[in-house]
């Protein structure tokens, strides 16, 4: 896990759960599930999945594995382990269009939409929601609402 190695210790002690594709013995891909609440550093929120929810996050493909699938597989089997272990639903987050194009096919559907940009230690950003029951309990989860946010940009490792 490269310079974040030294955060995997806290987050198995706070309940996260990680998931790995492993290719001809090494790791080729990686991602964590947590149902309490978690810091998303690109939005400058925190996410709150409700009782039977859970959220995918910090997902990665080892550059030498991109492009073959593992990030779906990956999507696939932490959705299954959620599912087993009684969750209703799953959040997930994305800001690489490849990755992007690998959720639907996966049923995962939008619920929000973010732009954000930081700048000079301000972070910008906007959400748009499509109004649908969907997007209302993703703004919830997220304690956010649509519209244009300004706020200082806070820096945190998790």
């Amino acid at each position: 896990m490269g310079p974040e190695a030294d955060l995997v210790k806290p987050r198995f002690a706070r309940g996260c759960r990680c998931f790995a594709v492993i290719v001809d013995g090494s790791i080729a891909g990686y991602g964590w599930l947590s149902t309490a609440p978690e810091w998303i550093g690109e939005l400058q929120l925190e996410i709150h999945p409700r009782k039977d929810e859970g959220y995918i996050w910090n997902c990665v493909t080892l550059d030498q594995h991109r492009r073959k699938g593992i990030f779906g597989s990956l999507l696939v089997g932490i959705s299954e382990a959620a599912r087993l272990a009684g969750l209703k639903r799953v959040w997930i987050g994305s800001v690489a269009v490849p990755a992007e194009k690998a959720l639907a096919p996966l049923g995962f559907r939008p619920a929000v939409r973010f732009r954000s940009v930081t700048v000079a230690g301000l972070h910008l950003m906007s959400a748009a929601a499509a109004g649908s029951e969907l997007s209302r309990d993703g703004l919830h989860v997220l304690s956010t609402r649509p519209g244009l946010q300004i706020a200082s940009f806070a820096r945190r490792r998790h």
